[in-house]
């Protein structure tokens, strides 16, 4: 990371942060046409030639559990996450900021954690039996299908810590005007 004298040491730890989301996010955007292509070869498989695949089905649903699981964090940095924006948009900077430092430490945090916490066992287990799928000519890997739960439950956590401390330099006036425009 390149130091500048402009930049304070908070800024520059929230924008390594928002880093980890927008790598993850852009990694994973690609496999959103895959899923497409890949359903609509099953639809064309089953349809048009009687063939049926069930390792081809559940391809997709193991990419879309990607894009949307690896996607959380991407879509909280880049504001496209779920508020009320009717409301939201009418209100000044730092009232935004202290929606989204009390969204961040009431309602986001609490949730990574419970999901992250509540996952664990689950995913342990799964990983313990190597689960693979139930059907017949299924893919294997459900484990690595269930270790997005809790890698979601990180990455979106440490989103939020990005947004909570983006906002409180702007509630402590210690975010420069440009900056500022973006939160």
């Amino acid at each position: 990371m390149i130091h500048s004298p402009d930049i304070s040491p908070a800024q520059q730890f929230v924008r390594a942060l928002d880093s980890i989301a927008e790598y993850t996010g852009t990694t994973t955007a690609w496999l959103t046409g895959i899923m497409v292509l890949v359903a609509c070869t099953v639809v064309t498989l089953r349809h048009v030639f009687g063939i049926g695949s069930v390792a081809l089905q559940e391809s997709v649903t193991y990419m879309h559990a990607l894009v949307f699981m690896l996607g959380a964090a991407y879509t909280l940095k880049n504001g496209e996450h779920v508020r009320v924006d009717i409301v939201y948009r009418k209100l000044s900077l730092r009232a935004r900021a202290w929606v989204e430092v009390l969204g961040s430490l009431l309602f986001t945090l609490p949730l990574m954690i419970f999901i992250g916490w509540g996952s664990w066992d689950f995913v342990q287990e799964s990983w313990r039996i190597r689960e693979g799928s139930t059907d017949s000519g299924g893919l294997g890997g459900v484990y690595l299908l269930k270790s997005l739960l809790p890698f979601m439950a990180v990455s979106v956590s440490l989103q939020a810590i990005a947004e909570l401390l983006r906002n409180l330099l702007v509630l402590m006036n210690l975010t420069p005007a440009q900056e500022e425009a973006s939160c």
